[in-house]
């Protein structure tokens, strides 16, 4: 009997461990992520279809107004609040006329760098690594 009542308080302090409150957390961007050299080559005139090769598919295009499109991207630093950027493209006949909104100005490659410090890999970045090693092995 003494066993169970020294087992049942060992049992609710380790319950309590860890599980609301860890440690670490890891960094998560969602949405659309541009640098700055990609939102500045966005220019008055363009089309649609030279929008989606520049930005890529919006995050939301509204299937009330298909002459607005929204970029949105998120991101959070471990136990930070998160921070949300929205970018607006207004379109008249197929033509870009006013750009409105924010961007995160990291660049995406240091992210994909402070990424590989938790072992994420992306494929793009393997590839690289490949051509850095054939690069010094004179290959």
């Amino acid at each position: 009997m003494r066993p169970t009542w020294l087992a049942l308080p060992a049992l609710a302090l380790l319950a309590g461990c860890g599980s609301l409150n860890p440690i670490y957390r890891v960094d998560t961007q969602q949405g659309n992520l541009f640098d700055k050299a990609t939102v500045e080559s966005l220019k008055e005139g363009m089309t649609k279809r030279q929008v989606l090769l520049v930005m890529g598919s919006p995050s939301v295009v509204s299937p009330f107004d298909q002459d607005r499109w929204d970029y949105v991207s998120t991101i959070r630093r471990g136990r930070n609040r998160m921070d949300t950027k929205d970018l607006t493209l207004h379109f008249e006949n197929d033509s870009l006329v006013k750009i409105e909104g924010d961007y995160f100005p990291e660049d995406p490659q240091q992210l994909i760098k402070d990424a590989r410090k938790y072992k994420r890999e992306y494929p793009d970045e393997k590839r690289s690594d490949e051509d850095k090693k054939k690069k010094r092995q004179g290959g």
